[in-house]
């Protein structure tokens, strides 16, 4: 049952003589004899029209209150109905009670004015007037016997008064004994006999209005309380029209109750709702997750001491700043006790009046989106200096090309007797080495793949470890394989290089020797998983190379794939293995990452796209002849760099080929038109500043769908 409205807090009444006030009952229309208002009630049927506009049974009324009103109704209009009923039949037995005893005195009067003064009326219980109308009638009786020898005169008198009496009789009440007797008894007579009639008279009269009174009382209680009836009837469909309305406000209002519930706790970020002293009202289900407590255990304490657990608010709260300027704040902290990196925005609760309630504190975690920022200008930093490595990559490969170039020519007019030929072999074996570091540049720089084969990991990785292990007898390699490995489509020779870069990586962190751990494994990438590396989801094959070495900080971490970053003494390292190691994992369509504590080791994991290809063995490379090469034949050489094409066309020449030298795309095109039937090869660079490579030879392949080109760059393709 609701709480209900009580009329004497209501009206602050305190009638210590009103039943209700006394016996504290709160449905007060339903108790007879109230005292409303310093007005005293009556019964309920009485009352019940004023209680209608009472604003206490408004607010109280409900099904239950108006059926018990109907009720109490019904049973007042029972026991009035009742009432009436029992009066109407003690008026009826009066009226047959006063009916036969003036039936009994008219009988004695008719018998009194025939003669019979012996006559007598029993005088038992009765009406009080037909009592008193026996009782005189039998005197009149006992006087007429001791005067019956009267005179004549007496005699007639009487004879008028017993006229009288016998027209009373008949019913002719208008009757009266008229003119006068010198008896004194017959004028006593005469007198009591009109007094009887107008007694009677009386009587009757006042029976016939009370009836009347009586009968329209009644009738008019009839209509009133159907009247009354009606009226409930039509507020009883009124209040009940009222109540459904109410209860479907309610419903409507429980269920936006519930709809805002359920949407504060589907809001992934952290909401919390403030007092003005930092205490908190409600949190959501993420600060209860967060935190990895109940939301209820949470009410009443203090914000920063459930997520800094700080006895007093941080100075990087932008909460401070809201209380002093009432306005939205927002400030980016990081808190380890939760974990992570939060915009953190809070703002201020105006009531409808704007009159401030409180605050709201919301936490939205951002530590996977900076980590994403971090990873994506890394890429990009990655890309500039790739893009920038290129460059020098290629412009270093066209200058060592001119150099040994030269060198070449030399070495082809003189033989090992001639004094300067040890000094042109160590220019060479230093341009090899200058070759060599152009590849770790355009390895980084991800240049291109050499030949992309099938490839079975194990088998690789095997190799690579009995090359490394031959030279570094003081590390122990411990391989654990996947069965059944799924193939990879790579380019051996730069894997190998890879693999390599990064067992002389683990060397150089153990200088006193030990553990290396190669692992492979075959996984499968969720989406979730693979795209903040940008990777599709899928198929891949793990490689994880770790070492038990000294490890490294955050800081080297985050710079560790940088061309030219090293951490190790100058003239030990270039700063170029591990870069072109990421380099060559990303043109593989990979990702590589490194997980490493100071003193506990590194490890390097990379995730390579798995194949559906057969594994194909690797060729082998024809051995070294160290007689040139000789030929015949028209070869249309095509560079931009005029080195290239002066050193070029001379060593073609002594080896026995005819040279058409051409410094453009557009020059080459138009050389090649003119003499493609005498064109048998053509060598082309496929980095030029008018047209590059690419389109030439599309044009060249339109000319002559046959033709042979040997594509050359400075960059890998």
């Amino acid at each position: 049952m609701k709480n209900e409205l009580k009329c004497w807090e209501f009206f602050g009444c305190s009638e210590e003589e009103c039943p209700v006030y006394k016996l504290k009952k709160p449905r007060c229309w339903l108790v007879p004899g109230t005292r409303c208002r310093k007005e005293s009630q009556g019964n309920v049927p009485e009352k019940i029209g004023m209680c209608l506009e009472c604003e206490v049974l408004r607010a109280n009324i409900d099904d239950d209150s108006v059926q018990e009103t109907l009720r109490v109704v019904n049973e007042e209009f029972m026991q009035l109905k009742s009432m009436v009923d029992k009066r109407d039949r003690e008026s009826e037995k009066v009226n047959m009670e006063l009916a036969l005893g003036l039936s009994e005195v008219f009988e004695a009067l008719k018998k009194i004015s025939s003669g019979d003064p012996a006559v007598r009326i029993p005088d038992t219980s009765g009406p009080e007037l037909i009592t008193e109308l026996k009782h005189i009638v039998n005197l009149t009786a006992e006087e007429l016997g001791e005067i019956v020898n009267l005179s004549h005169e007496f005699a007639i008198g009487l004879a008028e008064h017993f006229d009288v009496l016998h027209r009373v009789s008949e019913g002719d009440l208008t009757a009266r004994v008229c003119g006068i007797s010198q008896v004194e008894l017959l004028e006593m007579l005469k007198k009591l006999t009109n007094q009887m009639i107008e007694s009677a008279q009386r009587e009757i009269a006042e029976r016939k209005q009370a009836e009347k009174a009586l009968k329209e009382a009644r009738n008019g209680l009839e209509i009133r309380i159907k009247e009354r009836t009606a009226e409930l009837i039509r507020t009883n469909a009124l209040l009940k029209q009222e109540i459904v309305e109410r209860q479907l406000a309610e419903e409507a209002l429980i269920r936006a109750k519930e709809d805002w519930e359920n949407t504060f706790d589907a809001i992934t970020d952290m909401v919390m709702l403030l007092d003005k002293e930092h205490q908190i009202i409600r949190v959501n289900r993420a600060v209860a997750e967060a935190l990895n407590t109940a939301k209820e255990t949470l009410a009443g304490k203090k914000c920063y001491e459930v997520i800094h657990r700080k006895s007093h608010p941080i100075k990087e709260c932008p909460l401070m700043l809201t209380m002093k300027t009432l306005e939205h704040i927002t400030a980016e902290i990081t808190e380890p006790n939760i974990g992570g990196t939060f915009i953190c925005s809070t703002s201020p609760l105006l009531d409808r009046e704007g009159k401030l309630t409180g605050y709201t504190h919301t936490l939205k975690d951002i530590t996977k989106s900076k980590h994403l920022e971090a990873q994506l200008r890394h890429t990009q930093k990655m890309e500039a200096v790739g893009t920038l490595a290129g460059g020098i990559a290629h412009d270093f490969n066209n200058l060592l090309m001119g150099i040994q170039g030269h060198i070449s020519l030399m070495l082809m007019h003189i033989d090992s007797s001639h004094p300067h030929f040890k000094h042109f072999k160590g220019m060479e074996d230093m341009i090899e080495r200058g070759a060599d570091l152009t590849r770790q540049l355009l390895g980084f720089a991800r240049g291109g793949k050499y030949e992309v084969k099938p490839t079975n990991l194990n088998e690789l990785i095997d190799k690579s470890c009995e090359m490394f292990g031959r030279t570094k007898k003081e590390i122990m390699i411990h391989k654990k394989y996947q069965k059944g490995i799924w193939s990879v489509e790579v380019d051996q020779g730069q894997m190998e290089q890879v693999l390599l870069n990064l067992y002389v990586n683990a060397w150089q962190a153990m200088p006193q020797g030990g553990n290396l751990y190669i692992e492979t494994i075959n996984l499968v990438l969720a989406e979730d998983y693979a795209r903040p590396f940008g990777l599709e989801a899928g198929n891949y094959v793990k490689i994880s190379v770790a070492d038990t070495g000294v490890g490294m900080d955050k800081a080297t971490q985050q710079r560790i794939f940088e061309p030219f970053f090293t951490t190790k003494e100058v003239g030990i390292g270039t700063g170029l293995g591990l870069a072109s190691v990421y380099g060559i994992i990303k043109n593989h369509d990979g990702i590589i990452n490194v997980y490493s504590e100071k003193g506990k080791g590194t490890i390097f994991n990379i995730y390579l796209p798995a194949s559906e290809k057969d594994v194909t063995l690797k060729e082998k490379r024809l051995a070294d002849d160290n007689e040139p090469l000789r030929g015949t034949g028209t070869i249309l050489l095509v560079d931009d760099e005029d080195m290239i094409v002066e050193v070029g066309q001379e060593m073609l020449t002594s080896m026995g080929y005819k040279v058409l030298p051409a410094r453009s795309g557009k020059e080459a095109i138009e050389i090649y038109r003119r003499y493609n039937d005498k064109i048998d090869m053509v060598i082309l660079d496929m980095i030029m500043p008018d047209i590059n490579g690419g389109d030439v030879y599309d044009t060249l392949k339109e000319i002559n769908p046959e033709i042979k080109v040997l594509l050359s760059s400075g960059y890998s393709l």
